[in-house]
């Protein structure tokens, strides 16, 4: 059975007719979470905030990095703000983040194993390291993309933009930035 079957074989147990009541699309408690893709924040970042369905936006990336200020993560941010009444931003980096011992040449022999074309790499992404946001210290990257969020001119200066570091160990936060 491949991946896909799987997935669809147990949506299929999942789903039960009216088991869900709908829910609105702005979220319950005006807060938007920018953090890092991370399997082991799975169904324990927002837990251990207090955070349940329908009460927050999330957005998600490698190592919760910023490496376009104009790019995605604002653009999901404007929406969460102007479209939906997100009213704080919470910025959740992680200890023991995999962004913070990236090696830009071994991930470029990787990609070329795999057959993309080296070429294609020096030209689309001449610094591969900066391209995936690598960086060496969680705190300091939480610290770097809280200030560039607060600094953009699309974001409201009455928006507050927290800095965070969670532990996928045992679930506590710590406070890098306070934004108010």
């Amino acid at each position: 059975m491949t991946l896909l079957d799987k997935v669809l074989t147990n949506n299929e147990k999942f789903v039960k007719p009216g088991a869900f009541p709908p829910l609105p699309k702005d979220p319950k408690r005006q807060l938007a979470i920018f953090t890092c893709m991370d399997t082991r924040l799975v169904d324990f970042l927002e837990p251990a905030m207090g955070i349940k369905r329908g009460d927050a936006k999330v957005i998600k990336n490698a190592g919760n990095t910023l490496v376009d200020p104009n790019g995605g993560v604002i653009r999901s941010l404007v929406a969460a703000i102007f479209l939906l009444g997100v009213e704080e931003i919470f910025v959740i980096g992680h200890k023991d983040c995999g962004m913070s011992s990236v090696d830009a040449e071994k991930l470029k022999a990787k990609m070329i194993a795999r057959g993309v074309d080296p070429s294609a790499i020096d030209s689309l992404v001449p610094d591969l390291g900066q391209w995936m946001g690598a960086f060496a210290c969680p705190e300091e990257n939480v610290e770097r993309v809280t200030q560039i969020i607060r600094n953009s001119p699309l974001i409201p200066r009455d928006v507050p933009v927290h800095g965070l570091i969670f532990c996928p160990n045992d679930g506590h936060l710590e406070v890098i930035v306070r934004g108010y």
